[in-house]
Parts: structure tokens; C-alpha cells; sequence
């Protein structure tokens, strides 16, 4: 049986790392959790977090996973300290700790994923089922609604861009969302409203700055200023933190659980 109390407590011992970015590994566990949860599909079950196959091919070739085996190895000392978690619980359980760690919301989680080392071919989802940030709105709705989401769920989980940054070198983008990247706030909604953003002008893929040039956001954030039911709701959680949170915790939770399947109940 394994220590969870105990596992959290070393999963925030780990939190802060002054050579990683902006000297917090927060972000990119929280991008572990999500990454690993969505390539859920409702129509064949197939996808999520149980089996943590983003370890296998062709999941672990997905560009849009690039830099998570960074991530990864950052757990896998508490893997080898709990060996009867899971990596799928363990990599859920490090974005839920880390979300609460810089300041936002718990989010419902149970354990009870199993890993599959040597999964068949169609227990590994194919690439392209996670968010393209190049694509505006029918793209993001193909996506989310594939595993059961609503448009509000997709604004409120677009929010964890309120932490972390781009990386040329990963995704080929540059910059972070907000100015506080390794504190959890309703700050992207507000900058999303509040700042005029602009093409970036430069040999990446396209982007856009603010005035200062400071901070950037993707086509796929903006498309949620651009497509006005999108918009209503980024309105309301630049307004609202507290309902932003609410909303947030609910869609991470339901988002960790997509695909899990347990053989005992829930603990």
C-alpha cells in the first residue's frame, strides 16, 4: 500500500529547481498530467493515463510532446522510492500537487492506473489526438469534444497556460503566457482581454506579443477571444478567479480520469 500523504510531500520537495525555467518544474508536470490524459477518445475508450503509454512509441514521438521525457526522468527517483505507484498515478498525482503548489485549485484524484510495459499496438494512441496551438477553433472543439468536453471545459483548461513557457527547441515556440509563469491565476484570461497582441516577427511559426514583447500567445489561445462562445467564458474567468478555479479543478479532474480503468473501487 502505498504512502500517498508521503508521496505528495516529495513531489513538492521536488518543486523547485533553480536551473530549470523560471526556476520551478511545476509547469512541466503539469503539462505531464494533461499530455498524458489527452489523447482520450470517447468513441473507441482508447487514450488517457492509464498504462502511462506516452513512454511507447508512437506516443512518445508526438511533437507535441517534446521535452516531456525531461519530466518524466524528473519522477522517476520517486518511482524507484514508491515502486507500487504507478507512473500513471504518479505522473496525475505530480500536475495535481503542482497546480495546488503554485497556488491554484486542488483537483479531484484517485489512484488505482496501471502501467503497460508492453502494451499492443492499439493500446497506444497514434499522434495528433493533443492540441494543435497553430489551429483556431474547429480544431480545439475536434479535440476536447473527443473526449467529452464542453466549451466551457476548454477555456478552463486552456487556462494552465497561466503557467510555463515555449520552447524553440520543443515546441518551436518562444516565450511565456503570462508574468508569473510558475504561479497559477486567472492572469492569461486578463491578458488575453485587457493586452493588444500582435504577429511576432520572426523565422518561428507564427505567434503573437504583446506591446512589450515579453509575452506571447499562440493562435490557439487567441482563438478563444476570436470565437465568441469561447470569448463569453474567457470574459467571465478574467473577471472571476474564484469561478476560473471551481471550473478548473472539476475539468482537471475529469480530464486525469478519461481512460482510467480500475480493477477496485476508488480509494
Amino acid at each position: 500500500m502505498a504512502d500517498w500523504f508521503a508521496l505528495e510531500r516529495d513531489i513538492r520537495a521536488i518543486l523547485k529547481q533553480p536551473e530549470w525555467d523560471d526556476g520551478s518544474i511545476g509547469p512541466v508536470l503539469v503539462r505531464l498530467a494533461w499530455h498524458s490524459s489527452g489523447t482520450y477518445s470517447k468513441k473507441d475508450g482508447t487514450g488517457g493515463s492509464d498504462g502511462a503509454t506516452m513512454r511507447h512509441a508512437p506516443e512518445s514521438t508526438d511533437g507535441a510532446n517534446a521535452g516531456l521525457e525531461k519530466a518524466r526522468a524528473m519522477l522517476e527517483p520517486l518511482k524507484k522510492k514508491y515502486p507500487a505507484v504507478s507512473r500513471g498515478d504518479l505522473w496525475t498525482l505530480a500536475g495535481v500537487v503542482a497546480v495546488e503548489a503554485m497556488g491554484g485549485p486542488r483537483s479531484p484524484w484517485y489512484p488505482g492506473r496501471t502501467d503497460k510495459e508492453k502494451p499492443k499496438a492499439a493500446e497506444v494512441p497514434p499522434n495528433g489526438r493533443l492540441p494543435d496551438a497553430s489551429q483556431g477553433a474547429p480544431h480545439i472543439r475536434d479535440v476536447f469534444y473527443r473526449m467529452g468536453f464542453n466549451d466551457r471545459d476548454i477555456v478552463a483548461l486552456s487556462g494552465a497556460h497561466s503557467l510555463g513557457r515555449c520552447h524553440t527547441d520543443r515546441s518551436g515556440y518562444s516565450g511565456p503566457w503570462t508574468h508569473t509563469p510558475t504561479r497559477f491565476s486567472n492572469q492569461y484570461f486578463r491578458l488575453l482581454v485587457k493586452e493588444k497582441w500582435t504577429k511576432k516577427k520572426w523565422d518561428g511559426p507564427e505567434q503573437y506579443e504583446d506591446p512589450s514583447g515579453e509575452l506571447m500567445m499562440l493562435p490557439s489561445d487567441l482563438a478563444l477571444i476570436w470565437d465568441p462562445k469561447f470569448k463569453v467564458v474567457v470574459e467571465e474567468y478574467a473577471e472571476d478567479k474564484d469561478t476560473f478555479f471551481k471550473d478548473f479543478s472539476s475539468a482537471f479532474g475529469k480530464l486525469l480520469e478519461l481512460g482510467v480503468r480500475r480493477s477496485s473501487a476508488k480509494l
